[in-house]
């Protein structure tokens, strides 16, 4: 018997290897954008796990199930990456028995499937504390009227970049608030309960909204909202005052109770693993195969095609004299790629156009505005939410757009 379960160790460990070289394009991008977190996370998840009563195989199995279900078939290579991680996870609880929640949490926060999410609310995290800066700076120095993002102060116009979203301040906050519950376990010898958890996450993502939000306040007294030393400088003390010093303080006031538990082993686990690992390769194998975009099917005859020009096989760029349209793949967030490309973006709403409702940006760039309007298609129908729009497509496998036209401001 223990030889049969040494071989059934070592060929999980060989599926595994194969899982990772078959997919080596898609975990290398990945670790491209986040190599730091991804890394911090899978060493807190190997540091921190410990043995649990609550059988973790089968909820991980679902939610692995479900990821590479949109994986198959959206060809969303983000969500497959977050499956084989959560897949890396079940291995390691199926040899050892052993699992870490916060690690999870961390694992979850640095997939590209969060970064996503919150790229799409950047804009209006960064007008909500603009506004509320706003509110308070106003009652002692004279502020002419707020923009969006826009400060006019003695008839100078100060704006709020776009590193002043705090996306990087949030994750590393998150991260480093795992690491210290991870660390008191270990000093305890004792582990925190799921609720414990939770509530301390909220803590700390109260405090990175609290830290945020002092320093676009300083930021703004400094007059430095342009990257350099000082802004730099700025955004690490604030951290540091604003997150961690709190962190340490009521850490002191949240003690592990949960000692370490004996737990029988479970069964069925080597047929979770298994099914887990078919599931995985069929979509690793689909995931491969080029997918037509079929971005100008059945378009509006108002967008003349033959005046346009492909920029990618995932852009179709039209230009005309009073208007630029872009027709995209819906992985191309406009916010994304206008900020990328030096424009900042003052407003962001949702308006009507016809019956329909499509998003209007205001953005501005070398003392230029343009107004940016943008959907998603599909079906001749708009929507203006990227989950709704990929839901339709997820069960109808109807060709999805991003429409983007932009005009310049007289």
């Amino acid at each position: 018997m223990n030889r049969l379960l040494e071989y059934k160790k070592t060929s999980l460990l060989l599926i595994a290897c194969c899982l990772l070289i078959l997919n080596y394009n898609i975990i290398s991008a990945g670790l491209t954008t986040n190599l730091f977190g991804i890394l911090a996370s899978i060493g807190l998840f190997f540091i921190g796990s410990r043995k649990t009563t609550f059988n973790v195989s089968y909820p991980l199995f679902a939610l692995i199930f479900i990821l590479e279900f949109i994986s198959y078939r959206l060809h969303t290579k983000s969500l497959h990456l977050l499956a084989l991680a959560l897949f890396v996870c079940l291995l390691y609880y199926s040899f050892t028995q052993k699992f870490s929640f916060i690690a999870l949490i961390c694992i979850l926060l640095f997939s590209s499937v969060f970064s996503t999410f919150f790229d799409y609310m950047t804009t209006e995290i960064k007008q909500v504390l603009c506004y509320y800066v706003y509110i308070v700076l106003k009652n002692f120095i004279a502020i002419d009227k707020i923009e969006g993002v826009n400060f006019y102060i003695n008839n100078a116009k100060i704006t709020v970049d776009t590193a002043c979203m705090g996306l990087s301040m949030f994750k590393t906050g998150l991260l480093s608030g795992a690491f210290i519950l991870t660390l008191e376990e270990k000093k305890q010898s004792k582990y925190f309960n799921i609720l414990q958890i939770f509530l301390f996450c909220v803590v700390v993502i109260i405090l990175n909204i609290i830290s945020n939000y002092f320093r676009i306040i300083t930021l703004i007294l400094f007059q430095c909202t342009q990257e350099n030393a000082l802004h730099h400088t700025i955004g690490i003390l604030c951290f540091l005052f604003y997150q961690i010093v709190p962190m340490l303080f009521l850490i002191r006031f949240l003690k592990p109770k949960i000692e370490e538990t004996q737990i029988k082993k479970q069964q069925y686990k080597f047929l979770v693993i298994l099914i887990g690992t078919i599931i995985l390769f069929a979509t690793s194998f689909e995931i491969k195969k080029i997918q037509p975009n079929n971005l100008l099917e059945d378009l509006s005859p108002e967008y003349f095609i033959q005046n346009g020009t492909w920029v990618n096989n995932e852009v179709f760029k039209i230009s005309t004299p009073n208007k630029l349209i872009y027709i995209k793949t819906p992985a191309h967030n406009p916010l994304v790629c206008w900020t990328g490309n030096g424009y900042k973006i003052i407003a962001k709403k949702e308006i009507a156009r016809g019956n329909e409702k499509i998003w209007q940006i205001k953005m501005e760039k070398n003392n230029m505005q343009y107004n940016s309007y943008w959907w998603y298609e599909c079906g001749r129908k708009k929507y203006t939410s990227l989950p709704e729009v990929l839901l339709v497509k997820l069960f109808t496998n109807k060709s999805v757009r991003l429409i983007n036209e932009t005009t310049k401001n007289q």
